[in-house]
């Protein structure tokens, strides 16, 4: 942590401290949406997994009868208008430089679901509620965006990283101090199979006693071949040189993933968080001779779309992966258990 960007953090953890207690008395207006909404969200700058908890959450409302819809900022769209509201379809592909990366990820994943990109959530919210039958919200990246209500706070937590007030931005990469998870209905440690998960929720529980815990894995189901599309076995591709990269929020959590699948990664090449690339001329060079394949994540893939990779010589691939929450039950118990007290529905508090 940088000595001379302390005293900014401490200024950076007064100012969020502060401006989440002003929504907590009611100093600053929340607005309310017509029907339930779940937020999603972390304590840190990206890298946690929150975004395949979303899908992982709405999967499971799916499964129960509910018609969610998706709200996201859209983190680093480069063009487009203000509000974007995609609408279900299969098939859907949107442009991922329009609506963002993780929208456009989430958009193929669940095509049967609205989803809202807009940095005002509850504009695109409006619109998705008048144009769409749907019963329930889960708001991606929402734990900071307070000016819209909630009726569960999901937040998630990497077990590769620990957090301390020390940490705060713009010296390290939290956005609030620790106090913030005082907020927080669930706490979700992610990549528990990549280190140990019980330090980070002694810090959860000594900050909020009654939050429910839940450990979540990644497990790497197939590849899918940029070039073609198809899906690929796993097996055939373990042990062979490949060449790593990424552009994600914490890659040496992917490279870590991929060395305990059994990939032989003998280079790696790290590019900023939501990177758009423009080609692959990074991949054309490596140490000792061949690579078999080029190895990326699948947020990745969304903007390497259009590419021409024929130049490069090898395939493509980006992993396939799922969450898996260790106890679903438990899990299940928090979100279901807030949508019945809710009744399906909130009062318009608009």
């Amino acid at each position: 942590m940088s000595t001379v960007l302390r005293p900014l953090s401490r200024l950076y953890g007064v100012g969020a401290a502060m401006r989440g207690a002003a929504y907590r008395r009611g100093w600053l207006r929340r607005r309310r949406l017509n029907h339930p909404v779940i937020s999603v969200g972390n304590l840190t700058a990206g890298g946690t997994g929150k975004t395949p908890l979303v899908r992982w959450i709405v999967e499971r409302l799916q499964a129960r009868g509910f018609r969610p819809a998706i709200l996201t900022r859209g983190y680093r769209r480069q063009n487009g208008p203000d509000a974007i509201v995609v609408p279900p379809k299969p098939g859907r592909a949107p442009e991922p430089r329009e609506v963002g990366d993780e929208a456009a990820w989430l958009a193929r994943e669940l095509p049967a679901v609205p989803i809202g990109v807009s940095a005002d959530r509850y504009t695109t919210g409006r619109l998705i509620e008048e144009n769409y039958p749907v019963d329930v919200f889960v708001l991606d990246d929402g734990f900071q965006h307070l000016a819209l209500g909630r009726d569960l706070d999901v937040v998630v937590l990497d077990a590769t990283r620990g957090i301390s007030d020390r940490e705060v931005l713009p010296a390290g990469l939290q956005r609030e101090p620790c106090s913030a998870l005082g907020r927080a209905d669930v706490v979700v440690i992610s990549r528990a199979e990549l280190a140990d998960p019980a330090p980070l929720e002694a810090a959860v529980r000594g900050v909020r006693p009654g939050a429910r815990l839940a450990r979540a894995r990644t497990r790497l189901e197939r590849l899918g071949d940029l070039a073609s599309g198809k899906a690929l076995s796993v097996e055939e591709w373990r042990g062979r040189p490949v060449h790593a990269f990424c552009g994600i929020g914490n890659p040496e959590a992917f490279f870590s993933d991929l060395r305990r699948w059994g990939f032989d990664v003998v280079r790696e090449s790290v590019f900023p968080d939501h990177f758009a690339y423009r080609n692959l001329n990074f991949a054309r060079t490596s140490p000792g001779g061949e690579v078999a394949a080029l190895l990326t994540t699948e947020k990745d893939l969304m903007n390497l779309q259009g590419l021409k990779i024929s130049e490069v010589g090898v395939p493509v691939l980006a992993c396939v992966t799922r969450l898996e929450i260790d106890d679903e039950v438990e899990f299940d118990a928090a979100l279901f258990s807030q949508l019945s007290r809710s009744g399906g529905e909130v009062e318009s508090r608009t």
